[in-house]
């Protein structure tokens, strides 16, 4: 984790290996996807199910297609956002394994989306 990202540096070495963009990407668009969403804090915390917060990250589930929607937008290719979405994802399973809600939240990802903001 950076002070730009509230991504764990491992979830994003892991996303790198398994990501189909170049693995020195995959840190500079996870951060692009939080410059991006952040600012819209608020919004994420009305419209959306916040399933962890700490000192360090909120993490929020989100409609399916969300990353889709935000890498259009930024105009990223379906790899970029495919990558940014696993690395969300990765972190919430890190956090799920963390506190015995791993399963809980792998079933929530079959049908929705994580996003990780900074706290």
């Amino acid at each position: 984790m950076t002070a730009d990202n509230p991504i764990e540096g491992q979830i994003l070495v892991l996303t790198a290996a398994k990501a189909s963009v170049g693995g020195e990407r995959v840190p500079d668009l996870v951060a692009e996807a939080r410059r991006a969403v952040e600012p819209r804090a608020d919004e994420l915390r009305r419209r959306y199910e916040r399933v962890h917060r700490d000192e360090v990250r909120e993490i929020f589930l989100v409609p399916d297609g969300f990353w889709a929607d935000e890498g259009e937008k930024l105009g990223w290719s379906r790899r970029a956002h495919e990558a940014v979405a696993r690395a969300h994802a990765e972190q919430l399973l890190r956090v799920g394994k963390r506190e015995q809600r791993r399963d809980e939240f792998e079933t929530a990802l079959e049908v929705r989306e994580a996003v990780v903001i900074g706290a």
